[in-house]
């Protein structure tokens, strides 16, 4: 029953999703201005010990990407909420687990779409990334858009207005975005400000991303992002499933 409520919930926000071309194609921009803008400065620039400027930079975005997109995406449960959406699907028999996870998991798919959008500009750009890397990118984008859209709908189900929601997530995000390394490597900064960044897990996943990009599978980075991304998802849907059951009973 949860797979089949999870998928009702799921088509239910895919379709208004495909209904929204502006939601599809603006959420791309951020990172698309920082490819198209801040991409090419850095042409050429010794990053890192191996790969070029793209494959240091693009990493970083599609990671952006999921960040400040699922962050945000709790704002819909805020409107549900004022509208009364909310209250009329809780009356249902669906399982409040799966109000979670059909929001969540078609953000995955959304950013997932995008990031292979941006994959594609960077290409053309200069991009030259193995096959396997991309993929295992793609993975990362998803996983960090789970766990983030939970968090986001779990604290929409606590607050009561937008006022009260983003504040919060900015005070969450832009620190997480400075200290992860998302648009230059954490090594290029002064030695505390690595050690400190090391207490993000948003870190670890972009230098697993970035190892990837270069065709580096086999390594430390890649192992702690792996484990990082797959623990921090659990816990996230974890949470978000408390809450929302919580908010049903």
């Amino acid at each position: 029953m949860l797979v089949h409520d999870t998928a009702l919930v799921f088509g239910r926000y895919a379709r208004q999703t495909l209904r929204s071309k502006f939601q599809i194609l603006f959420g791309i921009l951020m990172p698309l201005l920082y490819l198209l803008l801040f991409g090419p400065l850095l042409t050429g620039l010794p990053l890192g010990p191996v790969g070029d400027s793209w494959q240091v930079l693009v990493p970083g975005l599609l990671l952006q990407l999921g960040l400040f997109g699922a962050s945000f995406a709790g704002f819909a449960v805020i409107i549900d909420k004022s509208t009364g959406v909310m209250e009329r699907m809780r009356v249902t028999p669906v399982s409040r687990t799966a109000l979670l996870l059909g929001r969540a998991l078609r953000d995955a798919l959304l950013f997932m779409f995008q990031a292979v959008l941006l994959v594609l500009v960077a290409v053309l750009m200069g991009l030259r990334a193995p096959l396997p890397g991309v993929l295992i990118g793609f993975a990362f984008v998803g996983l960090l858009t789970l766990s983030l859209a939970s968090l986001s709908y779990a604290l929409a189900m606590k607050v009561g207005t937008p006022q009260e929601f983003g504040p919060v997530i900015n005070s969450l995000t832009m620190p997480a975005m400075l200290l992860s390394g998302l648009m230059l490597p954490m090594t290029l900064g002064p030695r505390w400000l690595d050690v400190l960044s090391h207490f993000t897990p948003l870190r670890y996943l972009v230098d697993a991303v970035r190892d990837a990009y270069v065709g580096s599978y086999a390594t430390a980075h890649m192992l702690y992002g792996v484990l990082v991304a797959l623990g921090f998802a659990a816990l996230a849907v974890t949470v978000g499933t408390r809450v929302f059951r919580k908010a049903g009973a």
